[in-house]
């Protein structure tokens, strides 16, 4: 049941307020006055606070400014003496509401009960964050990955386009995330586009978008990526396989900070940060005249390489067993634990499928094994599917 703390210097008040609440199942807390008050929030979590503004002592809008330090409650003020200054002053102190007395017994209860759901929501949704923060988390201690993670936490805070590159199976798309993550774009838009996966007729009106009746299949008018990730980043994954008109039209936007839908005339001004990423030797491609010379540079202010897992060996013990945990998870299953020549036996192997590969091989003997993964299940159930 939700919790909430009546803070009034009159019994009267108190007890009333108590009796309305309990009678709608909450459980109540109370304090007389804003010293007793701080305490009690400074111990205990409350969904809700009811704070009189005027007490002896400590006055509510000195308790508020107090309480906004200590507690993630929302805090309804209450008061006999109620002017719109006040309540405006409270609300701008970070006050939830603010209710006159004595209280219209619904507005009370729809009140409280509307802040209960709105802390409720925040509480998930940094929850969320959270879990979020977790799945695109670069696992690992070895040289090679703390020069990706410090070349990170260097650029993220800046706007410079980066490319991203290395073998498929790496974690480019993760070290994108986490560029993003940690910039300052990080509450907008963060919109990945497989160049390698839309057909190239394609492209232009998915990064674009097109306006009604611009091809046959345009029954109505559709944003592009570069218009949805506004404010944010647009991540363009395998950058390499991007046909050259494509090419020429995304060059012009980071040349312009401007698009043109497929079919349209009006130019529609843009503020995407461009991360790109490719498994492809970029240089060679130019030298075949199927990459623009001109775009690479654009989309090469800062290169990072992502090594292959087969460079971070050590990693591997980390990788598997972070994945063992999160995949057990997602199974309903307790962790497994695995022994260290099951360990030892993953190091020696190749991974030219990379991390990506590893997830899948931790996935199968999470699956198949019991309670222990050992070295005769790798022999059984790894090795002889490894392609190398």
């Amino acid at each position: 049941m939700a919790r909430v703390l009546i803070v009034d210097d009159e019994v009267s008040i108190r007890r009333a307020l108590k009796n309305i609440l309990e009678n709608e199942h909450y459980v109540t807390d109370q304090a007389s006055n804003g010293e007793q008050a701080l305490e009690l929030a400074g111990e205990e979590n409350f969904d809700a606070i009811l704070l009189d503004i005027k007490m002896p002592g400590m006055d509510g809008m000195e308790v508020l400014d107090k309480l906004m330090t200590i507690t993630d409650a929302p805090i309804i003020m209450i008061s006999g003496h109620g002017t719109i200054e006040t309540a405006v002053d409270a609300i701008k102190k970070g006050a939830y509401d603010f209710i006159v007395k004595p209280p219209d017994l619904n507005r009370l209860l729809i009140t409280i009960r509307n802040a209960i759901d709105k802390k409720d929501l925040v509480t998930k949704t940094r929850q969320l964050i959270k879990e979020v923060d977790k799945k695109y988390e670069i696992v690992g201690e070895t040289p090679a990955i703390n020069e990706v993670k410090q070349m990170i936490t260097k650029v993220a805070p800046t706007n410079a386009r980066i490319l991203i590159t290395g073998e498929n199976g790496t974690g480019k798309e993760l070290v994108a995330r986490q560029i993003h993550l940690q910039s300052p774009r990080s509450h907008a838009p963060f919109i990945e586009v497989n160049c390698a996966a839309i057909p190239s007729e394609l492209i232009e009106s998915q990064l674009f978008g097109h306006e009604k009746g611009s091809f046959t299949s345009a029954h109505k008018m559709r944003k592009g990526d570069f218009e949805l990730s506004n404010g944010g980043t647009l991540f363009l994954d395998e950058i390499g396989d991007m046909s050259l008109s494509a090419q020429a039209k995304v060059l012009r936007a980071l040349q312009e900070n401007r698009i043109t839908r497929v079919g349209g005339e009006k130019d529609i001004a843009v503020d995407v940060r461009i991360i790109a990423a490719t498994n492809k030797n970029l240089k060679e491609a130019i030298q075949s005249g199927k990459f623009r010379e001109d775009l690479y540079h654009r989309l090469s202010v800062i290169i990072i390489k992502v090594p292959p897992l087969r460079e971070r060996e050590e990693d591997i013990v980390m990788l598997s067993k972070h994945f063992i945990e999160e995949i057990s998870l997602q199974q309903g299953k307790a962790p497994l634990t695995i022994t260290g020549e099951a360990l030892d036996m993953l190091k020696g192997f190749y991974w030219s499928g990379n991390v990506r590969e590893l997830h899948n091989v931790m996935e199968r003997l999470v699956i198949l094994c019991d309670n222990q993964i050992t070295a005769e299940d790798v022999e059984r159930f790894v090795k002889p599917l490894m392609l190398n």
